[in-house]
């Protein structure tokens, strides 16, 4: 049942995310309904989807962990500066700098990072279907940009390499909140 759940909040979220990379069918939609409403329904659904993934793979890790191999040691080793890497580059996305401006696409390259980092190392079915699911999301996203008349929403200004320090502060410390605390108490998984 956990695993039905997760492919369908997965189902949802990526569903309502695949919206914004189709943009016919998105000013379609804002013209018929408004732009207010479509970031209301947009949101929701996104909301609803991140919370179906969250309460499956939460039943699938307490009730029907499916192991397909057992990851080594060291590929913890190798997701956790990953998933710091993955974390700067999110934040660089909104502290722009030349990060985001060499990435071009910040939060992508984050989210894919984040979720190669956790293919890496873990070897159960539910965290395939996951991380697999929205690495193969990030992917599509990104070879849409170069079908899209328009980036979607207002460029943010890029700044220089201040702005790149800090970024790597704060994701620094972001990491390590999210290592220390988030990922053992509410994962359940320590990090370090």
């Amino acid at each position: 049942m956990g695993l039905f759940i997760l492919a369908l909040g997965l189902a949802v979220f990526i569903g309502v995310h695949l919206v914004t990379t189709r943009r016919k069918f998105r000013a379609g939609i804002i013209a018929r309904i408004g732009e207010g409403p479509y970031k209301g329904l947009y949101s929701l659904g996104s909301l609803l989807g991140l919370v179906l993934i969250i309460y499956g793979f939460g039943i699938y890790r307490a009730t029907g962990w499916i192991n397909v191999w057992y990851p080594p040691v060291w590929t913890r080793h190798v997701a956790a500066p990953l998933v710091w890497i993955a974390i700067i580059c999110i934040v660089a996305t909104y502290i722009r700098g030349d990060i985001a401006r060499k990435l071009k696409h910040p939060m992508l390259v984050g989210i894919k990072l984040w979720a190669v980092a956790h293919l890496i190392a873990n070897g159960d079915l539910g965290s395939m279907l996951l991380f697999g699911a929205i690495l193969a999301w990030a992917v599509y996203d990104r070879i849409s940009f170069k079908y899209r008349s328009d980036p979607g929403h207002p460029p943010i200004p890029t700044r220089g390499r201040t702005n790149d320090v800090i970024a790597v502060a704060v994701g620094t410390v972001l990491f390590l909140v999210l290592g220390f605390y988030f990922h053992p108490y509410v994962v359940g998984v320590p990090v370090f």
